[in-house]
């Protein structure tokens, strides 16, 4: 029985960044090419289902392990939760003389572990990234951040990928139409987008925004009727891919207001599709948008910047060509599926690890 890698994480088909990351993993041939088999490790369940999902995954690696299946096991990480359960795989691997490598995507993972670990936790965050084989980052300030709690640890910074459609699609833009994707809180700044979206709408009346993922709905629903927002703001929730695609070829602008982040795969999917934007210069973003070259870039929590940057979007149409245009291109040079596959294939081979013969590339 030969080996293959074991990659660790969320159900593809689940939500997050994770899931989408893994599944462009898989569409573009990653899994093929180094004969990946993949475990879940969870889902979207209540507690006791999480508990299930954790534990069989464990003991299906701890199978894979004892039986002399696994060369890697490649942990995708994000904080709390996540971050125990594949430090607790991580470390089986270890036991067994097995590489590993920790690929880090929590926006939190600072808050988490500079601000709410205890001590103990600390040092086991410290202790599994030193003892992780590599380690990946989204981004070069997510590296030096890894590399300054934990000196010596084997960090590479590696982007998510993004698929990059042949042509950006202006056809089925609608006028004045803003989208935001990701999850709806105050961590992404979806409150603060709505504040600013009322004084948007005073200098450009036909102006409308969508709303797209999971989070607290029920309360951006109740902030949006506060502020008389109901004819123009559309609270979408979670988004399977097609509706994601119909959206962002609806819209003429992206908008991310995040506190904190890695690198968003909503925002890397909406430079791919051409799209002016306005984010904050949080984690891994200042690194893949520059402001006035691939996008505007406001300080989070700053509303009347935020006001400023959309009504400058809304009102300028060459402006938002010209950045639509940067981002795709920006995309193209760093963040697409080739150059980021290729990235992690380096990083394999590096592990001993050799692409399967007649794959694909």
């Amino acid at each position: 029985m030969g080996k293959r890698i074991v990659m660790v994480g969320t159900c593809p088909d689940g939500k997050g960044g994770i899931a989408s990351v893994v599944s462009v993993y898989r569409r573009h041939g990653l899994f093929a090419r180094f004969d990946i088999r993949y475990v879940v490790s969870h889902r979207e369940r209540d507690s006791l289902g999480k508990l299930r999902i954790a534990v069989t995954a464990g003991a299906k690696l701890l199978w894979l392990l004892a039986t002399g299946q696994v060369s890697v096991v490649h942990a995708q990480v994000a904080s709390y939760g996540s971050f125990k359960r594949k430090a607790v795989y991580l470390a089986m691997a270890r036991a067994f003389s097995v590489p590993t490598v920790f690929h880090l995507h929590g926006a939190e993972f600072r808050k988490f572990t500079d601000e709410l670990a205890s001590p103990a936790l600390r040092r086991r965050i410290v202790t599994t990234l030193q003892r992780s084989t590599a380690v990946i980052a989204l981004s070069d300030s997510w590296a030096d951040y890894l590399r300054s709690i934990a000196p010596g640890a084997r960090v590479t910074a590696v982007a998510n990928p993004v698929y990059l459609p042949e042509q950006p699609d202006r056809e089925h833009e609608q006028v004045g139409r803003v989208l935001f994707l990701g999850r709806a809180d105050q961590r992404k700044g979806v409150f603060d987008l709505l504040e600013a979206f009322a004084a948007v709408r005073a200098q450009h009346p036909a102006a409308t925004l969508g709303i797209g993922g999971d989070g607290d709905l029920g309360k951006v629903r109740a902030r949006v009727a506060e502020l008389g927002l109901q004819d123009c703001v559309d609270v979408l929730g979670w988004l399977g891919s097609e509706a994601k695609q119909e959206q962002l070829a609806r819209a003429q602008v992206f908008v991310l207001p995040s506190y904190d982040e890695g690198l968003p795969m909503a925002m890397l999917e909406s430079m791919a599709h051409g799209k002016a934007m306005v984010v904050t210069p949080v984690g891994g973003i200042p690194e893949a948008v520059q402001h006035g070259a691939q996008g505007l870039l406001v300080p989070p929590g700053q509303v009347d910047q935020l006001v400023e940057a959309l009504q400058a979007l809304l009102s300028d149409a060459a402006l938002r060509e010209r950045l639509g245009n940067g981002a795709r291109q920006r995309v193209a040079e760093r963040f697409s599926t080739e150059h980021v596959l290729a990235q992690l294939g380096v990083l394999y081979e590096s592990l001993g690890l050799r692409p399967q013969p007649e794959s694909p590339v």
